[in-house]
C-alpha cells in the first residue's frame, strides 16, 4: 500500500500497447475523484487530444473500481470502464459498468484501475497475477466468442481468473460492441476500443486483501452490515412485495419484490418454492429478487429459473440462471444454459416482436441472449432493438437493403417468431463489413444509430452507408408512416426524432428513452440531457417504483427536495424548484455510486420494508460504508460534494470535447416526439408521458442554476469549478474561449 488510508488499493497500472511498456503509479492522485468513475474522468481529462476517434491509437481506455469494491461493503463489485464510445455522436466520452468479480478481484491484485493506451501490432491478452503483468500472445483467441474466450483463459491461468473480453463485435470494430466478464455482465459501446488496440482480454488473479482503515473495527463493519440489511429492498429497492402477502401492509406489480407465493425455482438440481418472503427474515433476503418472471412470465418462469445469481458481496441476487434444455437440443448449441439480466433477455425478444410469454418467448430470449453474448453484442438499452422491430415491422429494410441481401435474410423465421433467427441476425451485427455480402442490415444496426441519420434525423443516402463514405450527409430518405398500424403520422419524410415507437430521447446523443419522462416526468427528462449516452441513473428509480403507494413517497421527496418534487407517473404538473433539485441529486448519487464503485441498481436507500421505521431508509449509508473503510470521517454531504467534482468535470470534458460552448442547443435538446405524441392529450393530463416543449426549458434554467452552470450555455461557471478544486478545468476552457463570460 502507498497509503495509510483503507479502501484503495493503491496502484494503478499503465498498459502501452504500442511500447509493450507496463508501468504502475500512486492512486492517491486520484483520491480526490474517489475511485471508477473519478479516475476514468481524470485521466481522459489529463490525456485529452482533440478530435480523435474511440477506435483511433491515441484514445485511452480505463477500467476502474473505487475504494468500496472488494472491502466487503454490500453490493460494492461494480466495475467502471471510461473512454470515448463510438455508439455516440462524435464519439463523446461515456462510462461503461459491469458487475460480478471482476473489480474485487482487480484490487485483491494491488490495483485500483487499468489505463490502456496505445495500440498492439497483434493479438494480446493481458494478464495479471498480483505484481506480475504481462502480455500475452492472444492470435488464437481471435475471432474466438466471449463464452470460449473466458474459458481459454481460465484454462490458461486457472479457475479462480477473473476474466473480461471482447467478442467477435468488438474486433471488428462494431460500435453496438460490450466488454463483458463471466456470469451474463456486460458494459456497453467500448468493446471496439479494446479491439482496435487489439487487446481481446485481461485475466486476473489476486491473492492479497483489501485494507480497511486500522481505526475501523469489526463490531463497527457488522454493525453497518446489519443496518443495511434491516432496510434493503429487492432489486431497483423494491421494498413491498409484487403480489399480496401476509406480512405485507402494500403490495404493487410495480415492485420487483418478485419472490412470494406460487414462484418457484423449478430448473434447480433440487426444485425450490419459495413461499413467503417477509421482509424481517434474513435467511430469505436472496429470494426477493426472484427476476425471471419478469422476463419470461411466471409460467415459463417457474419450469426454466434454476437460481438466482449476482455480483460480489451482493445479497440481492437479481441475475437469473436459467436452464432451458432446448437450447442444445433444437438450437443445437453447447449448452443449455444461460445467466443474463434485463436487456441481456430483453433485447432479443423486442427485436423479435415482443411475441407474448410461452415458449417461444422462452427460446427467443435464452438463445439471444446467448448469442448477443457470445458475439459481444451491446443493446443500448433498446435502441438497436427498437429499431430492428419497427423497421421491420413497416418493411423499411425492403426498401433499404438491396434485393440480394434482402432475400438471404430468413424473414419467414422472423414472422413465425423461430428462435433460430438469432443465429444470423447477431452474427451480421457481429461481421459487419466482413459479413458475406453488402451486409447493410448488420453494419447499419452494428455502427449506432447516429452513423445513418443526420441532425434532422432522417436516412442518410444508403450508398454512403454502401461506400463508407462519411460525409457529405446527404438527403433522408423517404418513407411513409402506416398510420393504420397503429404509428404516428409525420408526413412524407421519416425522422425518428418524430417516431415515438423507435424510442430516441435525447437528439443529441441518440439514446434511447430509459428511465426518463416515462418515469419520472420532468426530472427523468432532465437526467437524459447530461450524460453522453443513458446514464443508467436508478436514483430516481429506487424511489419512484419502491413500490409504496404515491402518497408516500411523494412525503419523503418533500422531506428531501421540497414541495412538488414529486409527481404520479403518468400526471405530471409544471416545472419548479424542488425536481430540479430532486434530477441534481439522483446524478450526484449516481456519480457517486459509480466512482465508489457501488450498485445504482439498488442505492440510494431513501426507503425501506420495515413498517416500525415508518418505510424510511437511510440515504448517509454511502458515507457510513466511506468512511469506516477508507478512514476518512466523512459526512454524507461531503462525500456527495466529491461527487459532483466527478460530475463538473464530466460536464467540463463533454464542452471540451465537443469544442462548444453552447451544450443548451447542441447537447441538451430532447426528440420532438416528447413534445408531439398523444395528439389528443396536453401535457399534465393523467394518462400520458408527454412533455411541454416552454416547461421544460424553464426546467433547464432552473436545473442549470442547482448546477451552477449558465443558464445561456449549460457550462459550469468559472466560479462552480473553482468551489470544486477544478480551475485548471476553468483554465483550460477560458484558454479556448469556452467558458462563459
Amino acid at each position: 500500500m502507498t497509503t495509510t488510508y483503507g479502501g484503495w488499493a493503491g496502484y494503478v497500472l499503465r498498459v502501452n500497447l504500442t511500447t509493450k511498456v507496463i508501468t504502475k503509479e500512486t492512486t492517491e492522485t486520484y483520491h480526490d475523484y474517489i475511485g471508477g468513475m473519478g479516475i476514468g474522468y481524470k485521466v481522459l481529462w489529463d490525456n485529452h487530444v482533440d478530435g480523435i476517434k474511440a477506435t483511433d491509437e491515441e484514445n485511452r481506455l480505463v477500467i476502474s473500481a473505487g475504494p468500496l469494491s472488494g472491502s466487503g461493503a454490500i453490493c460494492s463489485a461494480r466495475t467502471t470502464i471510461t473512454s470515448r464510445n463510438p455508439v455516440i455522436r462524435n464519439h463523446l466520452i461515456t462510462d461503461g459498468h459491469f458487475g460480478g468479480h471482476f473489480s474485487p478481484e482487480l484490487k485483491f491484485a494491488g490495483y485500483d484501475a487499468i489505463i490502456v493506451e496505445g495500440k498492439s501490432d497483434t493479438p494480446v491478452w493481458l494478464k495479471i497475477v498480483d505484481d506480475t503483468v504481462t502480455l500475452e500472445p492472444a492470435e488464437s483467441l481471435w475471432g474466438v466468442g466471449i463464452f470460449d474466450t473466458f474459458a481459454a483463459v481460465s484454462k490458461m491461468m486457472g479457475q479462480q481468473a477473473q476474466v473480461a473480453a471482447i467478442g467477435p463485435a468488438g474486433e471488428n470494430l462494431v460500435a453496438q460492441s460490450t466488454i463483458q466478464t463471466q456470469g451474463g455482465h456486460s458494459a456497453g459501446g467500448h468493446g471496439s476500443v479494446l479491439g482496435s488496440k487489439r487487446l481481446k482480454a485481461i485475466g486476473i488473479i489476486g491473492t492479497g486483501t483489501v485494507d480497511i482503515a486500522e481505526s475501523t473495527t469489526n463490531e463497527q463493519l457488522r454493525a453497518l452490515d446489519d443496518h443495511i440489511l434491516g432496510i434493503i429492498g429487492a432489486n431497483n429497492n423494491g421494498v413491498v412485495p409484487n403480489q399480496p402477502q401476509s406480512w405485507a401492509e402494500y403490495s404493487s406489480s410495480g415492485s420487483r419484490w418478485r419472490g412470494g407465493p406460487g414462484v418457484k425455482w423449478g430448473a434447480a438440481d433440487t426444485p425450490v418454492e419459495l413461499e413467503e418472503t417477509p421482509w424481517d427474515d434474513r435467511q430469505k433476503v436472496g429470494m426477493r429478487s426472484s427476476m425471471a418472471e419478469m422476463y419470461f412470465g411466471r409460467d415459463e418462469a417457474n419450469k426454466i429459473f434454476k437460481r438466482p445469481g449476482g455480483c460480489h458481496s451482493c445479497p440481492i441476487r437479481c441475475f437469473c440462471e436459467i436452464k432451458n434444455p432446448k437450447m442444445k437440443t433444437e438450437y443445437k448449441l453447447p449448452t443449455e444454459n444461460i445467466t443474463n439480466v434485463c436487456l441481456g433477455f430483453l433485447d432479443p425478444w423486442y427485436s423479435m416482436g415482443k411475441p407474448s410469454s410461452g415458449e417461444k418467448r422462452t427460446d427467443i430470449q435464452t438463445v439471444g441472449a446467448y448469442y448477443m453474448d457470445y458475439n459481444g453484442i451491446w443493446s443500448a438499452y433498446g435502441q438497436l432493438s427498437h429499431v430492428m422491430r419497427e423497421f421491420t415491422a413497416r418493411d423499411f429494410w425492403k426498401i433499404i437493403l438491396p434485393a440480394e441481401e434482402y432475400a438471404a435474410i430468413n424473414w419467414a423465421q422472423y414472422a413465425d417468431q423461430d428462435a433460430h433467427f438469432m443465429q444470423d441476425y447477431y452474427t451480421r451485427i457481429a461481421h459487419g463489413a466482413s459479413y458475406n455480402g453488402s451486409n447493410i442490415f448488420g453494419r447499419m444496426l452494428g455502427q449506432g444509430l447516429h452513423n445513418f441519420i443526420n441532425d434532422d434525423g432522417e436516412l442518410y443516402n444508403i450508398e454512403d452507408i454502401l461506400n463508407e463514405v462519411e460525409s457529405p450527409r446527404m438527403a433522408g430518405l423517404t418513407f411513409a408512416l402506416e398510420s393504420d398500424e397503429g404509428y404516428e403520422f409525420y408526413g412524407e419524410t421519416y425522422s425518428v426524432f418524430l417516431d415515438s415507437h423507435v424510442k430516441v430521447f435525447n437528439r443529441s446523443m441518440v439514446g434511447g428513452v430509459h428511465h426518463a419522462s416515462e418515469s419520472a416526468g420532468q426530472v427523468g427528462a432532465l437526467l437524459n440531457t447530461v450524460f453522453n449516452r443513458d446514464p443508467q441513473c436508478h436514483s430516481h428509480i429506487n424511489l419512484i417504483n419502491c413500490g409504496l403507494p404515491w402518497a408516500k413517497i411523494a412525503e419523503v421527496a418533500e422531506s428531501m427536495w421540497g414541495p412538488g418534487a414529486f409527481d404520479p407517473v403518468k400526471h405530471y404538473t409544471e416545472m419548479n424548484t424542488s425536481k430540479a433539485k430532486f434530477a441534481k441529486w439522483c446524478l450526484v448519487k449516481n456519480v457517486l455510486h459509480d466512482s465508489l464503485t457501488l450498485c445504482n441498481w439498488m442505492f440510494p436507500l431513501l426507503v425501506s420494508p420495515d413498517v416500525n421505521r415508518d418505510y424510511i431508509g437511510d440515504s448517509s449509508i454511502e458515507s457510513q460504508m466511506f468512511s469506516l473503510v477508507t478512514g476518512i470521517e466523512t459526512s454524507e454531504a461531503e462525500l456527495d460534494a466529491k461527487a459532483e467534482t466527478v460530475l463538473q468535470l464530466h460536464r467540463a470534458l463533454t464542452v471540451l470535447q465537443m469544442n462548444e460552448p453552447n451544450q443548451r442547443e447542441k447537447h441538451d435538446v430532447l426528440s420532438e416526439w416528447v413534445y408531439d405524441l398523444d395528439h389528443d392529450m396536453n401535457f399534465g393530463d393523467e394518462g400520458t408521458i408527454k412533455m411541454d416543449r416552454d416547461d421544460i426549458q424553464i426546467g433547464l434554467d432552473m436545473f442549470y442554476a442547482e448546477m451552477g452552470w449558465d443558464k445561456d450555455t449549460g457550462v459550469p461557471t468559472r466560479a462552480t469549478l473553482e468551489k470544486f478544486k477544478l480551475g485548471y478545468v476553468a483554465d483550460k476552457l477560458e484558454s479556448l474561449a469556452l467558458l462563459p463570460a
